[in-house]
């Protein structure tokens, strides 16, 4: 394995682990109060276009494409949670 797969493999884990636990917090708890909507939409939109990149390696890099797949459906549901939450529920 050499030095790029290895840091690549450790920024994919990272992101990964850096994401979940607040989907899963905010999920459990609808509690988007301390959250900052441009920053999920604009995280998810950078997540959305490191898929698209991926697909334009060749090879496809699937590793680039799995992470940012998983923190984009991550930011997409903390961004859907904190929109209901701030104009539906009219705080």
């Amino acid at each position: 394995m050499d030095a790029l797969t290895i840091f690549g493999t450790l920024a994919a884990i990272c992101m990964i682990f850096g994401y979940l636990p607040q989907a899963i917090y905010t999920i459990r708890t609808r509690d988007t109060d301390g959250i900052a909507l441009s920053t999920f939409m604009l995280m998810g939109l950078g997540s959305v276009f490191f898929v698209i990149q991926g697909f334009f390696y060749d090879p496809v890099n699937w590793p680039l494409i799995v992470t940012n797949l998983i923190t984009a459906v991550s930011s997409a549901i903390i961004f859907g949670i904190k929109i209901y939450n701030d104009h539906f529920r009219k705080k």
